[in-house]
Formats: structure tokens, C-alpha cells, sequence
């Protein structure tokens, strides 16, 4: 078996790597180690691995077994079935998260969504299509990106599920959810999302994984989620690559 093109691509990346060494995701600096973070960053970043909500996946005090419920998620149940974040929300994480929301830095898309496949991989598993949450009309023209939908056709290429890109459509224009409390959230969601023909022929009867960057309060997730099973979706699952834990990350 020839080797030589693999090899004249892994010399290709060292040049490339000493030329313009890796910007770091948490810190923006150049050249902090092989890849696109530093050792001592890496360890900064709150991966959720251990005991979190089955239905929402808010980290758990303790392990209660399989299934565990939180008990915000008992009180208000969401919408969807499950939900799995990579991350939790926080100083360590937001950079990456804007860079990618904002800025569009795309440098570490791949190392991101697998982040977020490892943490609901049997989600991903079982669902017949991935959809990601859409961007108003209005912010995809001024950004150029929808930053769900890249992290979502990522997951997709690394899992191979299929990806239904434009499923979701917002019925109208939204005002931004940023600053607003979780019951205002909802209000301004409500009812802001149908699916359209070509993909709820498609997403009848079948399992849906939604995908977004970050939970916040879960109001957008739940208008989709809501739309999704007006179109007779199966199940919805949830897979974000951050939530937010702490009230005072809700800025988002």
C-alpha cells in the first residue's frame, strides 16, 4: 500500500503548523502547544462526564443511576425527551463558543463537535436525522454562518446520520434572546418556528436530534422541539455543546 500521500500530507500540516502555529480556543495566543490548546487549558475546560439530568443534562450532586431526573425537570418537564451538552457554559468554555457564534472561527469546528458527539453518542446513534436550530434571516445575512448548523453537519460527517439542514424555518423575524429572562425566552420564541414541506414529509414517524451551541433556558430548543412534533416526529432528542449551570452565564 502506498503510504506516500499520507505522508506528503502529514509534512504538508508540520509546515504549516510552524509557519502558523494552532491558535488556542481558550485563549486566542499562538504557538500554546500542538493542537489548539494547551495542556493546562484543556484542564480548564468542565467536560460533563460525570452524573448529570437524563432529560436536560444538568450536572448531578451525585450519581442517582440511570434515567436521574432533575428536579427543575420534573417540576417543568421540556419538551423534548433528552439532552446532552459537551461543556458547561462558563469563562473557560465561552471563548470557543462565541468564537465560533460570532466570529465564525472554524479552526476548531472538528475538535468541538467531536467533543459534543462523545457526550451524546448514543443519541446521535439512534436518531434518524439531525437538525439544527436555524438562524433568523436577518443575523444569517449579517454573520454568513449559521454556527448550529456547522456544528451539526460536523457531527453529522464524523457519525455519518444524516443531517437535514434546512428543516426548521422561523416563521418570523425574533428579537435576540440575549439579557432576557427565561419566561421572557419562551414568550419571544413562541410559536416562531414551522418545519417546512420537503423535511416534515421526511421527519414523520422518525427520531430527530436538534442540535444548537448552547442551552440556555431551553426556549428556543422547545419552539423547535414543539414544531418538530407538530410535524409527527417520533422522538426529539437534544445534543448542544454547552449549557449554561449558573444563572449568571444567561447572557449568552
Amino acid at each position: 500500500m502506498d503510504r506516500r500521500p499520507a505522508r506528503a500530507k502529514g509534512f504538508l500540516r508540520a509546515v504549516a503548523d510552524f509557519l502558523w502555529p494552532p491558535r488556542s480556543l481558550v485563549s486566542g495566543q499562538r504557538g500554546v502547544g500542538k493542537g489548539p490548546l494547551a495542556p493546562e487549558e484543556f484542564g480548564q475546560i468542565h467536560f460533563l462526564t460525570g452524573p448529570v439530568c437524563d432529560t436536560c443534562g444538568r450536572p448531578l450532586g451525585f450519581d442517582l443511576g440511570p434515567g436521574a431526573t432533575c428536579s427543575p425537570c420534573i417540576a417543568r418537564p421540556p419538551r423534548w425527551t433528552r439532552a446532552r451538552a459537551a461543556m458547561v457554559y462558563d469563562a473557560a468554555s465561552r471563548r470557543p463558543v462565541l468564537d465560533l457564534k460570532r466570529s465564525g472561527r472554524r479552526d476548531g469546528l472538528e475538535i468541538l463537535a467531536g467533543w459534543t458527539l462523545q457526550s451524546g453518542r448514543s443519541r446521535v446513534d439512534e436518531a434518524d436525522f439531525i437538525v439544527p436550530v436555524p438562524l433568523r434571516y436577518a443575523r444569517l445575512v449579517r454573520r454568513g454562518l449559521n454556527q448550529s448548523a456547522w456544528l451539526a453537519g460536523a457531527i453529522s460527517g464524523q457519525s455519518g446520520t444524516p443531517m437535514l439542514v434546512d428543516a426548521i424555518k422561523r416563521t418570523w423575524r425574533t428579537p435576540s434572546q440575549a439579557g432576557l429572562s427565561a419566561r421572557a425566552r419562551r414568550r419571544n420564541v413562541a410559536g416562531a418556528f414551522t418545519i417546512s414541506k420537503p423535511a416534515a414529509t421526511r421527519i414523520s414517524g422518525r427520531r430527530v436530534l436538534l442540535v444548537d451551541d448552547v442551552l440556555t433556558t431551553g426556549a428556543t430548543l422547545s419552539a423547535c422541539t414543539r414544531a418538530l412534533k407538530q410535524a409527527v416526529a417520533a422522538n426529539v432528542d437534544v445534543l448542544v455543546l454547552a449549557r449554561v449551570v449558573r444563572e449568571m452565564d444567561v447572557t449568552i
